[in-house]
């Protein structure tokens, strides 16, 4: 792994937990020896730890990437939308010219290899009312339209009448490929919760009743099960948090 992946760890430590418990509560309900319970549980427990890592490596690897490809997107579009026109027409023409295009700046687009692109990048998807607007503008000249989205019915508009977009997707993918993102980008950095501000939302005071129903009915049902322990220490320690959750929780 390149980087410490927390989401994989806690997967896979949880999968060897459910392996571990479950063996031990099969086992001690077959009577078996109490070293062969715990070394064949061990045993066990590590085996399906090291198969479940196998087996969701890839996966958890896969949506690391998609999820910072997505904040790298984000990042680029919210830059785009809050950038001066003059700036952003700059942008794309660099952009284009590194992709081996013939690109030349102009007031309101970047001509690129005779075709007017012309950015209207917004923060919401970009409406027919807006699409109707450039095409009134234009009459029947061609252009291309460069922005984070369209709405189902501009898309619809810029197909009946020929005109091509350059949607979201493939404006990260033109400066992602030709190295041409502007750097330093405007709020860059995308707000995430932090370990603070999740850590408050489940240690607030709202959540100290699923805590308690939780612990509760785990003690109830140490008391029908064969392997009652695990039931009574978790139950017991959902309840302890569900107290100190109430009594020290966050508002």
């Amino acid at each position: 792994m390149k980087k410490f992946d927390l989401p994989l760890i806690l997967d896979t430590l949880f999968y060897t937990a459910c392996a571990f418990l479950l063996a031990v509560g099969i086992l001690r309900y077959l009577r078996a020896a109490t070293w062969i319970v715990f070394t064949a549980s061990a045993l066990i427990a590590l085996a399906a730890g090291i198969l479940s890592f196998l087996l969701i490596y890839k996966n958890h690897r896969k949506k690391g990437l998609t999820r910072q490809t997505q904040r790298e997107r984000d990042a680029l579009m919210l830059h785009l939308a809050l950038e001066r026109t003059d700036r952003v027409i700059a942008a794309l023409a660099a952009a284009y010219r590194a992709d081996g295009k013939e690109a030349a700046e102009g007031e309101e687009a970047v001509t690129v290899d005779g075709t007017p692109v012309i950015p209207l990048f917004t923060m919401q998807p970009v409406s027919a009312d807006a699409v109707a607007v450039l095409l009134r503008r234009h009459g029947n000249g061609q252009f291309a339209l460069a922005c984070n989205g369209l709405t189902a019915e501009a898309r619809a508009l810029m197909s009946s009448f020929g005109r091509r977009a350059v949607e979201g997707d493939e404006i990260y993918a033109l400066f992602a490929r030709t190295g041409t993102t502007p750097s330093p980008l405007i709020c860059g950095e995308i707000p995430r919760f932090k370990l603070k501000t999740k850590l408050k939302r489940t240690f607030s005071k709202a959540n100290a009743r699923p805590f308690f129903v939780s612990g509760s009915l785990l003690l109830l049902m140490s008391l029908f099960t064969f392997f009652p322990l695990y039931y009574l220490i978790t139950g017991g320690l959902l309840l302890a948090v569900a107290v100190c959750v109430r009594l020290l929780g966050y508002a």
